[in-house]
């Protein structure tokens, strides 16, 4: 029996229009071509969560020593390593799973998410709060994503030309910059204390909010009409 809502998860079209796509797509053409036939897509989706793991304990570590920052940063490296590869890897296999890829990629995507933001708000380096604000915007976004693959058949894994691979770089240069200065920028926001990274939450965080309402307004016209209304007494009991 064929699984319900499969058809949509495989008719999906992929909408990624990044700025870093054009260097992205070089070094995933290079790495399928060289993996040994025994590292499997699966493996580097593990390999991603791996990633997503140190990215947590090394913004938890901080809390004894800054220089902990670098295996945060080692960490998106390995995150996208992983996440970007594992699909890559099946289609150039030719050994595509789409329904059973889909399911495990996107739930460990979410896992990861949690990780990276725990990781964030036991650090010294940004308040809970914040972190968790981040994290909510992050899967608000993802549930549109994943609606609009189900409903529309577009799986949109950019947002004005930003996707994963540019946050994880502009997570990697502010940890960077905040390695470099060597101590918290303390600021003061309607009253609340905000260091560096507790900014920069907050402007991620609202971000993702911002689009998914965004885009939850543009697609509605949309859904319209794919499925418009319908007059009393017009449909068939």
């Amino acid at each position: 029996m064929p699984v319900r809502g499969t058809k949509r998860k495989l008719d999906a079209e992929r909408l990624n229009d990044t700025l870093l796509r054009g260097i992205e797509k070089q070094l995933l053409n290079f790495f399928v071509k060289i993996l040994p036939v025994k590292i499997m897509p699966d493996h580097l989706t593990y390999i991603g969560l791996a990633g997503s793991g140190m990215i947590a304990a090394g913004y938890g570590l901080c809390n004894y020593s800054i220089a902990w920052l670098w295996l945060a940063n080692f960490g998106f490296v390995v995150n996208w390593f992983g996440d970007s590869l594992d699909g890559s890897l099946a289609r150039y296999r030719k050994i595509e799973r789409p329904v059973y890829g889909f399911f495990i990629d996107h739930n460990v995507d979410s896992i990861s998410m949690l990780l990276i933001a725990l990781g964030l708000g036991i650090s010294p380096y940004m308040r809970f709060d914040v972190a968790l604000y981040t994290l909510i915007g992050y899967y608000m976004l993802s549930i549109s994503t994943y609606i609009n693959a189900y409903v529309r058949g577009i799986f949109r894994i950019s947002f004005a030309f930003v996707g994963p691979t540019e946050v994880r770089t502009i997570a990697i240069i502010g940890n960077t910059v905040l390695f470099f200065i060597g101590k918290n920028i303390n600021l003061e926001l309607f009253g609340l204390k905000l260091t560096y990274l507790d900014l920069l939450g907050v402007v991620v965080g609202t971000t993702f909010i911002v689009g998914y309402f965004v885009f939850y307004f543009l697609d509605l016209r949309e859904m319209a009409k794919i499925d418009p209304p319908k007059k009393p007494g017009s449909g068939k009991n």
